[in-house]
This record gives C-alpha cells, sequence and structure tokens, in this order.
C-alpha cells in the first residue's frame, strides 16, 4: 500500500513538471512570434506626412485617371484600353451624354429611352470604378436581359398589348405600307457591305451588316435582339442610332414626306374605317403566330412575345396582366434596357470609326424606309378604288406610335380638319411585324 501512494505521489510531480514546462515553453513561443510580428509591422510602417497621404488621394481620383493614363491599360471587361479612350475619350463621351440629356429633356426626343440610355453611357465611362464589369452594376444588369436577348422579348410583350391592331384589320391592304417600309433594312445591309469593300475605314461582316441594317426599320427593341445574336461589339452604336433616329422622326420624316407628296395629295381625305369585331382581334395574333412557327421560326421570339402581350389585351379576361405589360413591366424593364444598352457607350467601343458608319448607315435606312412607304403609297392611291393618302405610308417604319402621329401632324398642317392617325395606325402596326420579320429573315441565314 506504502508503494503504491509512494508511486501515486512521484507520478502527480513528474506530471506537474511537464505540465509547468510547457505551459513556459507555450509562453515563451507565444513571446517570440509577438515579437517577431511586432518587428514585422515595425518593418512595413512608414511615417507618411499629410502631403503624401493627399498626393495619394489624389492618384485615386478621376481627375487623376483623366489626366494620366496608362500604357497598357485594360477597362473592367479586361480589354485593352487606349491612352485616348483614357483620356479625352472619355471626356468627349461624358459631354455626348449630356447632349443626349439635352434632346431626352429639353427637345422631349423618346426621354423613356434616351435619357436612361445616357446615364448608363454617363457611368460607363467613369474611371476606375468598373460599373461595366460582369461584377460590376451595370455589368449585371447587361448579363441578366440583354445579353440573353430577354429584356427586348418583354419590351415587345408591353408593345403588343399597347397596340390595337383595329385599324390594320379594317384595311388590311395598309399591311403592304408596312412591308415597303422594311426597303430601308435591306438597302442599309446593302449599304454597310458596300461600304466595306469599297472603303478603306470600315470592315463590316456580313453579321455586321446585317445587325445595323435593322436600323432602317427605326424598331429599337428589334435592332438590340439582332445586335446581341450578330454583332454584340456594335450593339451600343446599333441601339443609339435605333433609337436616336425614332427619337428624330419628327424632324427626319416631314422633309421626306413633303419632298415625294404634292399638295393635293397630303390633303386627300380617307374614308371611314369600319368596326372591327373581337373575334377579328382574337384570331390575328394567333393567325400571325402561327404563319410564323410555321414560316419563319427564328421570328416567333419576336413575334410570340408581341402577340401574346396583345392577346392578352384583347381577350378582356386578363385586365391584370395587361395592364402589367402596359405599364410597371415595360417600365420596369425599359429602365434596365436603357442602363444596359448604355454601357455599350464606352469610348473605347463608340468612338470609332465603325460607330460613325453605322449611324450614317441607319440614318439613310431610315429615310429610304419612309421614302419607300410614301411611294407605295402613291402607286396604291392610283390603283385603289378608295382614296389613300401617301402620307400614311411614311408610317410603314416600326417607330409605334411616334410615326403615326407624324402622319397625322403633316396632314392636318395642310387641312386641319383632316384626321389621318388611325388611318396611319395600320401601317404602323404592320410595320412593326414587318421588322420582325425581316429579323428572323437575317437571323435563319446564320442559322
Amino acid at each position: 500500500m506504502k508503494k503504491i501512494l509512494h508511486l501515486l505521489f512521484v507520478a502527480t510531480i513528474m506530471f506537474s513538471a511537464v505540465n509547468l514546462f510547457a505551459s513556459g515553453g507555450g509562453e515563451t513561443q507565444a513571446k517570440a512570434q509577438g515579437e517577431i510580428k511586432h518587428e514585422h509591422y515595425s518593418k512595413e510602417y512608414k511615417s507618411v506626412s499629410v502631403a503624401q497621404l493627399f498626393k495619394n488621394f489624389y492618384k485615386t481620383t478621376g481627375i487623376y485617371a483623366f489626366l494620366n493614363p496608362k500604357e497598357g491599360a485594360k477597362n473592367a471587361l479586361g480589354e485593352p484600353l487606349s491612352k485616348f479612350a483614357q483620356s479625352w475619350g472619355r471626356i468627349i463621351m461624358i459631354f455626348i451624354t449630356f447632349l443626349l440629356f439635352y434632346l431626352a429633356i429639353a427637345k422631349g426626343f423618346e426621354p423613356l429611352l434616351l435619357l436612361p440610355i445616357a446615364f448608363g453611357g454617363l457611368m460607363a465611362n467613369i474611371p476606375l470604378a468598373n460599373i461595366i464589369g460582369h461584377d460590376g452594376f451595370i455589368g449585371i444588369i447587361f448579363d441578366a436581359g440583354i445579353k440573353n436577348e430577354l429584356f427586348p422579348l418583354i419590351i415587345f410583350m408591353g408593345v403588343g398589348a399597347l397596340t390595337d391592331f383595329g385599324p390594320l384589320l379594317a384595311n388590311p391592304k395598309t399591311a403592304l405600307l408596312g412591308a415597303a417600309a422594311q426597303f430601308g433594312i435591306f438597302g442599309s445591309l446593302v449599304g454597310a457591305l458596300l461600304l466595306s469593300q469599297y472603303t478603306p475605314f470600315f470592315d463590316f461582316s456580313l453579321k455586321d451588316a446585317s445587325a445595323i441594317s435593322i436600323i432602317g426599320g427605326a424598331d429599337g427593341p428589334t435592332s438590340i435582339f439582332v445586335a446581341s445574336k450578330l454583332a454584340p461589339d456594335l450593339m451600343g452604336a446599333i441601339a443609339v442610332a435605333a433609337y436616336s433616329y425614332m427619337a428624330l422622326v419628327p424632324i427626319i420624316q416631314p422633309p421626306i414626306m413633303r419632298f415625294f407628296t404634292t399638295k393635293e395629295e397630303r390633303r386627300i381625305k380617307m374614308k371611314q374605317l369600319r368596326e372591327v369585331s373581337k373575334l377579328e382581334k382574337l384570331m390575328f395574333p394567333l393567325t400571325v403566330l402561327i404563319l410564323s412557327i410555321l414560316i419563319l421560326p427564328e421570328s416567333t421570339p419576336l413575334i410570340g412575345a408581341l402577340t401574346f402581350g396583345n392577346f392578352a389585351k384583347v381577350s378582356g379576361v386578363v385586365d391584370r396582366l395587361s395592364n402589367t405589360m402596359q405599364n410597371s413591366l415595360i417600365n420596369i424593364v425599359t429602365i434596365f434596357l436603357g442602363l444596359g444598352v448604355g454601357s455599350k457607350l464606352a469610348a473605347e467601343k463608340f468612338l470609332v470609326a465603325d460607330t460613325l458608319g453605322i449611324l450614317a448607315i441607319g440614318l439613310v435606312a431610315f429615310a429610304i424606309g419612309t421614302a419607300a412607304g410614301v411611294i407605295m403609297a402613291k402607286i396604291m392611291n392610283k390603283f385603289s378604288k378608295d382614296p389613300i393618302n401617301p402620307l400614311i405610308g411614311s408610317a410603314g417604319v416600326s417607330a409605334v406610335p411616334m410615326a403615326a402621329r407624324v402622319s397625322n401632324k403633316v396632314g392636318m398642317d395642310e387641312d386641319k380638319s383632316n384626321m389621318l392617325l388611325m388611318h396611319a395606325m395600320g401601317p404602323n402596326v404592320a410595320g412593326v411585324i414587318g421588322s420582325a420579320v425581316a429579323a428572323g429573315v437575317l437571323l435563319s441565314i446564320f442559322k
């Protein structure tokens, strides 16, 4: 018994000694580590003057970035930036966005679209912030709804809910005017290819030319939809050109309309449209969609969104859905669409020779489309039993309802009692369908 107690006593003493030694060693080790860290921090820290602090801050400002471009710099997407794009290019683009603000606010040119596009362009040219990167504010918006073509389709759905196909159904031959106005699309396709072939300044591929050509229809959502598939790098210039010319319809179209018509033709009064039944309005979007499925499936995303919005409206049983598409949904998506498109207005993408070519081609194409619609209306008036005012032919472009309002205004300038608005809406809504069909044709070529 005494031996057992003696052994336990010795074991306890040995255990305590080992524990004490380990504790002391740990404290020594911790002290040593602390001294190393202290020595490390003391080596890293340097005394900095207040002047140096202000200098360091200045180097993080936009002013410094504008004045001191770097060689070999890249944007938020990893694309190379020239010194011009980092400095004067960004400054020029900021002034361009302020010009777009002026047109949207002071002149009222498509403010719902031009204002968010301009603001997106302003933010796209902010240095250092990386807003247009994949993790940036506008970059996320672009990837979420424009890169995958979602936003243009939702816009088309809202346009369908806002559209009344009654004037077209009441006077079906006006669909020919919508088709004639699409001549600008294929004319601009040829123009883009000719510029590339016969000038050293432009290098548009067939895909690029096809995406640019949709500008001729003055249809913003369709232009973005096609550009996102065929020429994503040109999307900013294409979108700005399409929406700018849509906004400039009251300025561009009237001189062309007056040039191709006489005073007597502008005073022609058209026969009042017949009443269109609800069944006709219900069957029309379904018929258009079925024909698209059978003949041109590539156009069905746009046609399907348009006809769904219209079918929901004319059905009369889903007013909540229809009202949402007409108001809150299309308004929210318009904000995101504008900001996302504006992200492509960065100096390195916009201030290039191709952009000037796109703007020029778009303007010529829009003018050709307007002229083609007016000329077709003049021809139809010669052979039609009922008189047709050639002014409504200009509404065949897809700028709904601005082009129809312009036709009405030019007509009323000649005769205050000559109301052409409802007559012009026929070719106007036909133009929307026509531009979607033209987009489907172009997309099917590259399938």
